[in-house]
């Protein structure tokens, strides 16, 4: 297959760039939106209060050029809310459908765990199929419709945890974290210098080149050994005493399409096991259910993958 255009690697560093510049101090979660959008998957942020996940998605929809639509889930959120419903205009006689903030091209669910599953599980059809159905009737939505979910830790008062089903449609679930302090400092600085004024990051692709940017990801090259090891990765977790419920073969299939996204990120248009690596703990975390024993002992989804990293030979 054709190795990455120049061009395309340089889109790509000037997104990181762009992104970077803004979201400070959070270089793994630029990374993994990036690799996320490239593979078409959706992400799901996870952090406290005022860590900038939605600062981050914001700027993700800008340097993409993408339309941008927040919703604020809250616990009296309905479906018909998100999706949108159909009104009788009497001076027409006929039902108009009125399309709701879903129609977009990057959604922002911010809290999406503060709104009961009902409503959640409004969103399974769109991020599956990327379509809505309403009435017997599928209205198709863009090919790149990208969902940026975020939610607070589920120690937090107010909070209903996603159902499996609507957790399985996130590519990937990424932890934002505190920055480090030098970072802090930077924000706090950038923050005074702009007079409180939001960060605006530049559009640096456009439609064309965003295609064709997840088209050469899809392409990226795979050797059987890679897809043995991310076979055996996802069956360790199986066998883990510890786990439950492990990764299911849909897993795989995740975890391989971020690697090949990420190995596209990193200008290669082939997949090496440091890849699979670097994005199975996002990958996986949020598929694997502890056994309560685990869970009493404080382990955690993440701490199962370490050592499931650490257990499974990578090949030569």
């Amino acid at each position: 297959m054709p190795s990455p255009s120049p061009a395309s690697v340089s889109s790509l560093d000037r997104l990181l760039r762009a992104l970077s510049g803004t979201v400070l101090g959070q270089a793994h979660v630029v990374a993994d939106l990036v690799t996320a959008f490239l593979a078409r998957g959706h992400v799901l942020l996870e952090g406290v209060p005022g860590v900038a996940k939605t600062l981050t998605a914001r700027s993700m929809a800008s340097a993409l050029g993408l339309g941008f639509t927040r919703v604020q889930f809250t616990p009296d959120l309905m479906p018909s809310d998100i999706l949108g419903t159909h009104v009788f205009r009497p001076q027409e006689g006929a039902f108009q459908l009125m399309k709701g903030p879903i129609f977009t091209e990057v959604l922002v669910a911010d809290e999406i765990n503060r709104t009961p599953p009902k409503t959640q599980s409004a969103l399974l059809e769109a991020m599956e199929e990327r379509q809505v159905t309403l009435e017997g009737t599928a209205h198709a939505l863009p090919p790149h419709f990208f969902v940026v979910a975020t939610q607070n830790p589920l120690e937090l008062e107010g909070t209903y945890p996603l159902p499996e089903a609507q957790l399985d449609r996130f590519l990937m679930r990424v932890r934002v974290g505190y920055p480090p302090p030098e970072a802090e400092l930077d924000m706090v600085r950038a923050f005074h210098q702009r007079q409180g004024r939001a960060p605006q990051v530049e559009r640096v692709l456009d439609t064309p080149a965003l295609l064709e940017l997840q088209d050469r990801a899809a392409a990226v090259a795979c050797d059987d050994s890679i897809l043995d090891y991310t076979v055996r990765l996802i069956r360790e977790t199986r066998a883990n005493p510890r786990v439950r419920l492990g990764a299911s073969p849909r897993s795989a299939q995740a975890l391989l399409a971020a690697a090949k996204a990420r190995a596209a990120l990193h200008g290669r248009d082939f997949v090496t096991p440091d890849e699979v690596k670097a994005v199975c703990p996002s990958v996986l975390n949020h598929r694997l259910l502890l056994k309560a024993e685990a869970e009493v002992e404080g382990l955690t989804a993440d701490d199962v993958l370490r050592h499931t990293l650490e257990r499974v030979q990578v090949p030569r």
